[in-house]
């Protein structure tokens, strides 16, 4: 008896040929295995550009994704970086289901591919299971950026559960200074000029320049107090030590 075709080789095309690869991103039709996967850092370590060059290297192979934030900088539906690059994307909530997201766009016929995730420390725990799930389900990759610790030096809760159950977690090399020239890892909130280690854990703002000495945006106008961000060293987190005005947007004090 003649042995039949090994079920699995590749099926065979006109005059034997291999038969088409399947288009890039198919895993519905083609099974593969999708990852999640979780990069992270402290702020203006270049999350969101490279969260942007990832969707801009997936596109170019045909690949068709979603991207989705919540609380952007610029307070607008988008991915922006503070290099001045930008994409709009969906905003999410605290209650918005990513599973019922990507299956409404496949029912309206639009393929999801990959996700790409920036802010992804803002994600609910139930929210990073969530998006495990269509890794492992639905064979969709997932690209998540977000920061590391809040301004209290603890992980937020959307950053823990993704150094928990990524596939592949990575920080981020670009490195960030502190006002002193070291290594800055810490993102210390300042209001008013004065660094603060309690308030709420949610509270979106950049990390614009210092004021005046002894001035503020808000002070002794009636309105909201003057809030931003400022990466530090760990030795000038813990002394709350914000370092000289800065002349410009950056921190670092150069002689």
């Amino acid at each position: 008896m003649s042995a039949g075709p090994d079920e699995h080789q590749p099926a065979q095309g006109p005059a034997g040929a291999p038969s088409a690869v399947p288009a890039s991103g198919d895993r519905r039709r083609y099974p593969a295995p999708a990852h999640l996967r979780f990069f992270h850092g402290p702020m203006d370590c270049g999350k969101s550009t490279l969260a942007l060059q990832v969707d801009h290297n997936q596109s170019r192979q045909d690949r068709h994704g979603l991207l989705v934030t919540q609380g952007d900088r610029s307070a607008a539906p988008q991915i922006s970086s503070r290099v001045g690059l930008r994409r709009p994307a969906i905003e999410i909530q605290p209650d918005t289901d990513l599973r019922l997201l990507v299956r409404g766009h496949w029912a309206e016929g639009h393929r999801v591919d990959y996700v790409i995730v920036d802010e992804a420390q803002f994600l609910s725990q139930e929210q990073v299971d969530q998006l495990a799930e269509l890794v492992d389900e639905s064979h969709v990759d997932v690209y998540a950026f977000g920061l590391t610790t809040d301004f209290r030096a603890r992980l937020f809760p959307g950053t823990q559960r993704l150094l928990e159950i990524a596939d592949d977690v990575q920080r981020i090399q670009v490195e960030v200074l502190c006002w002193c020239g070291l290594p800055a890892g810490l993102n210390a909130r300042v209001v008013d000029g004065v660094m603060v280690r309690s308030g709420e854990t949610v509270v979106v703002a950049d990390t614009g320049p210092p004021g005046l000495p002894g001035q503020s945006a808000g002070a002794g106008t009636g309105h909201s107090p003057a809030v931003r961000y400022q990466v530090l060293c760990r030795r000038h987190y813990v002394r709350g030590d914000l370092g000289p005005t800065a002349a410009g947007p950056g921190q670092l004090t150069l002689p």
